[in-house]
């Protein structure tokens, strides 16, 4: 595929699950997938979303995870850059946790690998310091 046919797979995942449609996004993911968001070694209990992910259905409990435990309320995105199979995607993000209501933001990167229209390989680099504060009293 091109570099915009990639960055367009993106973008229409971003504008389903921001739209709310949690399966339409997941059908731009592969069935086998290397998925970590946020890419991290320490694993916390507030954001116990934070494992890797192997298969579409690991994906799926990923989001349910993330909107049982927060409230997203802006999402927005800075820039695309493509290479190859590869889209690079900067970000920033705000929301609320569902358990404190304190608010939390971050700037994110997320790094893409499309192979055949398919979401094969997601990347989700942030500071996670801010969103873990924001879950404790």
């Amino acid at each position: 595929m091109s570099k915009n046919e990639n960055i367009q797979v993106i973008k229409e995942h971003f504008a389903a699950f921001g739209r709310g449609d949690v399966q339409l996004a997941l059908e731009m993911v592969a069935e086998k997938v290397d998925w970590q968001s946020p890419v991290t070694k320490n694993q916390s209990e507030e954001i116990s979303w934070a494992k890797p992910c192997h298969n579409k259905k690991e994906v799926m409990q990923f989001f349910q995870e993330l909107v049982n435990k927060v409230q997203p309320e802006k999402f927005e995105i800075v820039g695309f850059t493509a290479q190859g199979d590869n889209v690079v995607v900067e970000g920033s993000n705000q929301g609320q946790v569902r358990s404190t209501g304190k608010r939390y933001e971050h700037d994110w990167l997320m790094i893409f690998t499309i192979l055949d229209g398919k979401i094969v390989r997601h990347r989700h680099y942030y500071d996670t310091a801010d969103i873990i504060d924001a879950f404790r009293p």
